[in-house]
């Protein structure tokens, strides 16, 4: 299965002088817990995620009316093409520990996004023992857990 069978092909994003404020009132309003930021070619140059905004932002009382996404958003962003084997872009979610990837075309040019929730609405094509697996390895934590006191 191609990743183009399984990715969400409409997608949101925002370019990195949007406003914080702005781009998480847009997430807010579509239900979704990231967002791409493209350049004006619409190729990805980084993710802004809601614990983008919590960790970088809010806690550190930067005005988000008046900061711009690239001051917070995540870079080095993993993408996968569109063309891609399915079994590629779970290996690196999985390896990464990502749960959204964008999905690029062959001009590295966004076309989609695939998440943890495309793996498991396809886990019958993509086998539910592998999905499974796939999640887990995502939602890994490899280090020690410790409780705030």
């Amino acid at each position: 299965m191609k990743v183009s069978e399984c990715m969400c092909k409409d997608v949101c994003f925002v370019k990195p002088n949007c406003k914080v404020y702005d781009a998480a009132r847009i997430m807010c309003e579509n239900h979704i817990g990231c967002i791409p930021v493209c350049d004006d070619n619409k190729c990805v140059v980084g993710i802004l995620t809601d614990r983008d905004i919590v960790l970088r932002s809010v806690a550190c009382n930067k005005d988000s009316k008046n900061t711009q996404v690239s001051d917070v958003m995540t870079t080095n962003v993993c993408t996968c093409g569109c063309n891609e084997d399915m079994c590629d872009a779970e290996n690196t979610m999985a390896r990464e520990q990502i749960r959204r990837v964008p999905v690029v075309d062959e001009n590295n040019k966004m076309v989609g996004i695939l998440t943890m929730g495309n793996l498991a609405q396809n886990d019958k094509k993509l086998g539910q023992q592998n999905v499974c697996t796939t999640i887990e390895n995502i939602c890994n934590c490899q280090g020690s857990v410790q409780n705030c006191e």
